[in-house]
């Protein structure tokens, strides 16, 4: 239970709650041990008034009856006690499975691309979701269920040994058994139980990347492929729990098996020690009650355990993540107002998962309020400049400042809420498009939200939609166009009026006349704002203050967009082509 100890955390936290259950559990305990006594006196009154000379019919049915209110009272306590333990300790269940979850996904915000390029979205779900379900039901019904079965042992048993303790040592003669049997399934069940953990977040990934890419399944046909591969996964998945429930199936028979053994004990250990005189008719009755009353606690050990090593798994996996380091870590914080003057000196980055280098030696400074034109090949270097900025990554070597101070002093919320950032590929949530561009200002005005659309060019689209600004859009906003998501993710960056705008060729959907109607905006917005402009389209860079042209990682051109067309290289031969691209 070495992964289940991280838990330990929570139950400090809730210490007063867990020990309430704890005494409402043995109150009830207590109470459910008054029936057996009585219904034993009982049935020894009843033995005594058939062999008594002068019987007392009313005396016997007074104490009958005494009993039988007495039994039905102590049963509704015992009852209510019960409800108030389970409310107590299940309750407690929930908020540790909330914490657990807060946990989980605050830690996977604050882990970085690395991260989520190695791991699956599905694998990242399945942990948050089913392993927290295994780990609630250990903290919750099995942490409830040991202590009623440990409470109910104590007692029982303790007072078995006071009325009669060499029948109570042939009674428990089953338990090492138990314990035996007990150990030896556990093990295996953990092992099985990590299988199949396994196994639900391959199947929980490959469902989540083919609902994600169902418009490619379908153009090629690999629906039939595609269905064959679930298939596969699910088959394994039905075989794994398969054998894991074999293994959980031998529990319960086990157990009945023993405490069958343990009643044949009691009635012919018992029923010698009566003939013998050695004990009362009332104490074998009790006895056979008692043993009986252990029967469910006995049982649901083998169902505890299972629960144990289910969460024991599922924790482990849980850990693996949580021991997951954030790569990226907060600055003790700058006090300053930020202006804008980026400056990077002999910046590289490698990246870790695949040894590209994607930056060399750049140096580059941009001063506050300047806007900044990048242009390249694919895989040039430019969006991981933007990157760099916004610290998705930190650089390899040399440093990056932000008004002269050392971008890795800032704190990270305090660096972000300066940025305003639009990525290549845009990213809507499944929520309404009013909501999405208020991403950018979570406290915007409509009368906000309408303006920062009219500048994104996207306003006269949404008023279109039969909701308007309320439509709910599909997951990552399939229901609008490529050019319509990148002009709502514009929108999203006008509206938080940051001091740095990064710009990561988000107009490449649009058309030319969109394009010039969002650039005339984008000058009026960014004045006085820090701007970088990655693009294709020397259009949308030749208004930059000053241009920078990258191949392999490094900067081989740099310069006014008057200057460069003057330049034999990559920004003149491109810009020569568009021109006849337009003249056309």
């Amino acid at each position: 239970m070495k992964a289940l100890q991280y838990l330990n955390k929570y139950f400090y936290k809730y210490r007063t709650q867990l020990l309430l259950g704890f005494l409402i559990t043995v109150i009830a305990r207590i109470f459910s041990l008054f029936a057996p006594r009585l219904i034993g006196n009982s049935l020894t009154a009843v033995e005594q008034y058939l062999q008594s000379e002068n019987p007392d019919s009313e005396a016997i049915q007074r104490v009958l009856l005494v009993n039988i209110l007495i039994i039905l009272g102590t049963a509704l306590a015992s009852g209510f006690f019960t409800f108030l333990m389970r409310q107590t300790i299940i309750n407690v269940s929930r908020y540790i499975e909330f914490d657990l979850k807060n946990e989980i996904f605050w830690h996977y915000q604050k882990l970085t691309q690395r991260f989520y390029k190695n791991n699956r979205t599905g694998d990242l779900m399945n942990r948050i979701s089913e392993d927290v379900g295994k780990v609630r039901m250990y903290v919750g019904p099995a942490f409830m269920y040991s202590i009623n079965t440990v409470a109910l042992f104590i007692i029982v048993i303790s007072y078995m040994i006071s009325i009669a303790p060499t029948l109570t040592l042939y009674t428990l003669l089953p338990l090492p058994i138990l314990s035996v049997t007990i150990y030896k399934l556990s093990r295996i069940i953990n092992e099985k139980s990590t299988l199949v953990q396994e196994v639900l977040s391959k199947m929980s990934s490959f469902a989540q990347e083919s609902f994600s890419g169902i418009a490619v399944i379908k153009s090629y046909n690999l629906q039939d492929k595609v269905f064959s591969g679930f298939d596969d996964l699910a088959e394994d998945s039905y075989q794994k729990n398969m054998s894991l429930v074999k293994v959980q199936a031998w529990f319960f028979p086990l157990m009945i098996l023993l405490i069958g053994c343990s009643n044949l004990i009691v009635i012919y250990v018992g029923g010698n020690q009566y003939i013998n005189n050695e004990i009362e008719i009332g104490v074998l009755a009790e006895f056979i009650i008692y043993v009986n009353m252990l029967t469910w606690p006995v049982a649901v050990v083998g169902w505890i355990t299972s629960i144990v090593q289910q969460a024991e798994a599922s924790q482990k996996r849980i850990n693996d993540f949580l021991k997951e380091a954030p790569e990226i870590f907060d600055g003790p914080g700058v006090t300053k107002e930020i202006t804008g003057t980026i400056e990077f000196k002999g910046v590289s980055l490698t990246y870790p998962e695949t040894q590209i280098n994607a930056l060399n030696q750049i140096n580059l400074k941009i001063p506050a309020g300047s806007t900044l034109g990048i242009i390249g090949n694919i895989g040039s270097g430019k969006s991981t400049l933007l990157e760099l900025i916004s610290r998705l990554y930190d650089p390899t070597s040399g440093k990056l400042t932000l008004d002269g101070v050392d971008l890795k002093q800032y704190k990270l919320e305090e660096l972000r809420s300066s940025i305003g950032y639009i990525p290549q590929n845009a990213f809507l949530f499944s929520e309404s498009i009013e909501n999405n561009i208020r991403f950018g200002s979570i406290n915007a005005s409509e009368e906000e939200i309408i303006e920062a659309s009219k500048k994104a060019a996207v306003h006269e689209n949404i008023i279109n939609f039969n909701e308007g600004y309320k439509t709910i859009l599909g997951e990552r906003g399939v229901t609008l166009s490529g050019g319509q998501i990148q002009r709502v993710s514009i929108a999203r960056a006008f509206i938080k009026d940051p001091k740095i705008l990064l710009l990561d060729d988000c107009l490449s959907a649009v058309d030319t006349d969109t394009e010039e109607e969002i650039l005339k905006h984008l000058k009026a917005v960014s004045k006085n704002k820090t701007t970088l402009i990655v693009s294709h389209r020397i259009s949308s860079l030749k208004h930059a203050d000053q241009i920078v042209v990258f191949e392999n990682g490094k900067i081989v051109q740099q310069g006014k967009h008057l200057d460069l067309i003057k330049i034999d290289g990559y920004y003149k031969e491109l810009f020569e082509k568009q021109q006849a691209d337009n003249s056309k």
